[in-house]
């Protein structure tokens, strides 16, 4: 399979994908695909055909997971970017329990009120703010501890 299609995969996963390395990992999942689904195939022409429509799905796919992937690393520097001279109080929010950052996240980097991260987590309005609080506050003692702020904070 690989010798007798194998070029012509690549060359569509190149095309849409302009990235050898992608387009190679595309190839190896077509073949995959292939092997796990088995199809019957009438002729060595839909034999092709099925290898190129499956190439050019998982090429589809791995552009919009790129786009993605791409869209969360321009985020994440945009918000860095913004507030340069706070970018350290993002680093150290990172550093919060999971419970903790979601809720920081959502209520002072999206701008969601308690009542609504309460709907998105699935929890109670007092446990929100009750999280929330006790986010800020070990927070507070991260940035104490790493730039020594003291009672400024």
């Amino acid at each position: 399979m690989l010798q007798k299609y194998g070029d012509s995969i690549l060359r569509l996963a190149y095309s849409y994908l302009c990235n050898m390395s992608d387009a190679e990992d595309i190839l190896q999942d077509t073949l995959i695909q292939f092997l796990k689904k088995a199809p019957v195939l009438n002729s060595p022409s839909h034999e092709k055909a099925w290898l190129l429509r499956v190439a050019a799905n998982l090429s589809k796919n791995k552009i919009e997971y790129n786009r993605i992937r791409r869209t969360d690393e321009l985020a994440e520097r945009l918000a860095a970017e913004e507030r340069e001279d706070l970018s350290f109080v993002w680093e150290a929010v990172k550093e919060l329990p999971l419970k903790y950052r979601e809720v920081i996240h959502l209520y002072h980097y999206e701008g969601y009120s308690t009542a609504k991260i309460a709907e998105i987590l699935n929890r109670k309005e007092s446990t929100v703010r009750s999280d929330l609080r006790r986010g800020r506050l070990k927070l507070k003692d991260i940035l104490r501890e790493a730039y020594d702020f003291g009672e400024i904070l």
